[in-house]
């Protein structure tokens, strides 16, 4: 554990990941449960909320994947945070 990260920084990206595997989970189901129009619900519910939480966690830690957005208009920011596999 980086010490020079705030505990938030672990906790937030503890609940991505918590949001990101019911998604996965829910993505696993509807494979064979195609009309389950509960687990439909609840799906978009987390993939939406997995997109908030990532938006917030890149807002103030900076981003999590190649793909985000950068965070400075004036310079790339890439390499300003720690990469996620290195915490």
């Amino acid at each position: 554990m980086d010490n020079t990260l705030p505990k938030e920084y672990y906790t937030k990206l503890e609940e991505i990941q918590a949001a990101d595997f019911v998604v996965l989970e829910l993505t696993l189901y509807l494979d064979t449960h195609p009309t389950d129009a509960q687990a439909i619900a609840q799906f978009n519910q987390f993939t939406r909320h997995s997109m908030q939480l990532k938006k917030a966690f890149e807002t103030q830690f900076g981003p999590l994947q190649q793909g985000s957005i950068n965070p400075s208009k004036t310079n790339w920011a890439w390499s300003e945070f720690p990469w996620p596999w290195q915490v």
